[in-house]
């Protein structure tokens, strides 16, 4: 099943109207392990870039004060062990410590907990760019769907959110985010057996 990756990572974009452009698709090399099989690649598709809805903060700022994005409170999910860590119940950890994270204002502690197909998509500073001009952050993400395709599993939740912009108006965003992690496929990296922010879909609502 194709999915979109889109991310409002233009702060200096002209216009909502003109805001989408197609860049091109991450490499898809398998990984190999002598005398193991292949890791599957990720099932990503050409990648949308969204201008954000927010007004840009001066260059350098983004919108961070102090106090602020500075890895207090550590937001790292704590570990689960066995089954816990493979469902759907360790992909929520991953899910709400980053959901908590943008909340907070930590958004390098977000950035980090996404995989390297996400990270290949934005810098942490265009991360930063996306949420920070917004204030009193609200990141609503319920129940998901667990799904399974070429030795991955998949977990896409319909993910709001909201905030206030310097102007005193709200904005709002909404899309999918899928978590994936590797299936214990010989070969596969520690990093891939973890769940990850694999995509991120979110569109000014």
């Amino acid at each position: 099943m194709t999915r979109a990756i889109c991310f409002g990572f233009s702060v200096l974009a002209l216009s909502l109207t003109a805001c989408e452009r197609k860049v091109p698709e991450a490499s898809h090399d398998l990984q190999v392990v002598a005398g193991e099989e292949p890791v599957p690649p990720p099932r990503t598709p050409p990648v949308v870039l969204v201008t954000p809805p927010f007004p840009s903060p001066r260059p350098g700022s983004a919108g961070i004060a102090d106090g602020e994005n500075d890895g207090s409170p550590d937001i790292t999910p704590a570990p689960l062990r066995g089954e816990a860590a493979k469902n759907e119940k360790g992909a929520r950890a991953v899910l709400l410590a980053w959901a908590r994270g943008i909340e907070l204002r930590e958004f390098n502690q977000a950035w980090d907990l996404m995989g390297d197909v996400a990270k290949a998509q934005t810098s942490k500073a265009q991360f930063n760019a996306l949420f920070g001009p917004l204030r009193g952050i609200s990141v609503a993400v319920p129940g998901g769907q667990m799904e399974g395709a070429a030795g991955s599993s998949y977990y896409t939740v319909p993910a709001t959110v909201t905030g206030t912009r310097a102007d005193g108006s709200k904005a709002s965003l909404k899309g999918d985010v899928v978590l994936r992690r590797v299936n214990d496929v010989d070969g596969a990296t520690p990093a891939q057996l973890r769940w990850h922010i694999e995509q991120v879909n979110l569109r000014p609502a």
